[in-house]
């Protein structure tokens, strides 16, 4: 079910003759698109502001300010260093392990921020949308885009990383894009999902930082996928792929590092079959209930 955004005009009550009254109505119309672009593209604006004013108040009245985006993932790659890299022996083939997880955690920390920050944007925003027209879709879109800053970071202090150790850089990296925009998508499929259900369901905000912390370690953030495959059958190796991150991260760790971290593609293109489900019964079931929000919220 689609709703198109229609203006009418209406003549107004017998109190005020001669004068119109100017309505909005929401009308269904069925089509194998959920969104209508078209209005997205005519408040791209307000997108550009959600994202500018996310970013500011992530970093305001914060003593640090943008080196958060440096911390959380730098001592974050420290501490698995010391207990996977230092005490379990986790291999990391030619690569330093530091590298190789700073790395992983590039596209883990945009995927993690943007989950966090995308279920909770509803209920954030539930003034303007209880007293505003605008398409709801742009508020869960801007809090993920809003992470983009994080990302850039991030991959500077990779750079420095890899310049310390001396790891060569790889024309791989060029392909890099490619599995961010599937980063990006995994981030809208979920977090579709995550900003509607958090709306009418609010144990949603507790439900998704313990998964964020899961995830973690259910992605080959802390180990590459080889180790793991290794340690177990096949067929679990491919249960375990099915994780859309885990494509991702490896992904970025073939990109940068070389053909040792390429991801395990059966099951990397089944994850994408998921990507895909995911992300259009997301979006579904967002413009479903997107009708709802102003009075449940």
């Amino acid at each position: 079910m689609r709703h198109d955004c229609i203006v009418e005009m209406n003549t107004a009550t017998e109190h005020s003759p001669g004068a119109f009254q100017y309505e909005r109505v929401l009308r269904p119309r069925h089509g194998l698109v959920a969104f209508d672009f078209a209005e997205l593209w005519r408040f791209r604006e307000l997108f550009g502001f959600l994202v500018w004013r996310d970013i500011l108040i992530r970093y305001k009245q914060t003593y640090l300010g943008i080196a958060w985006a440096v911390l959380q993932p730098l001592l974050t790659t420290v501490v698995f260093t010391v207990i996977f890299g230092m005490f379990a022996r986790v291999p990391s083939g030619d690569v330093p392990y530091a590298v190789m997880t700073m790395a992983a955690m590039l596209p883990w920390q945009f995927f993690s921020n943007a989950i966090s920050e995308s279920s909770n944007s509803l209920v954030a925003q539930s003034r303007m949308i209880s007293k505003v027209y605008f398409p709801r879709l742009i508020v869960p879109v801007s809090a993920v885009f809003s992470g983009v800053i994080d990302f850039l970071v991030g991959f500077v202090m990779l750079v420095g990383m890899m310049c310390w150790y001396h790891v060569p850089f790889r024309l791989g990296v060029l392909l890099l894009p490619v599995f961010m925009l599937l980063g990006v998508l995994v981030s809208f499929a979920v977090g579709f999902w995550f900003s509607a259900l958090n709306v009418r369901y609010r144990d949603v905000k507790y439900v998704v930082p313990f998964l964020t912390r899961l995830g973690l370690y259910a992605s080959s953030v802390a180990f590459p996928t080889q180790w793991v495959a290794s340690k177990v059958p096949e067929k679990w190796l491919f249960v375990y792929a099915l994780n859309p991150m885990v494509g991702v991260i490896d992904g970025f760790k073939w990109c940068i590092l070389g053909p040792a971290f390429q991801p395990y593609w059966p099951g990397f293109w089944a994850s994408i079959v998921i990507v895909l489900m995911l992300l259009v019964s997301g979006a579904y079931y967002f413009r479903s209930t997107e009708k709802t929000f102003a009075d449940v919220i």
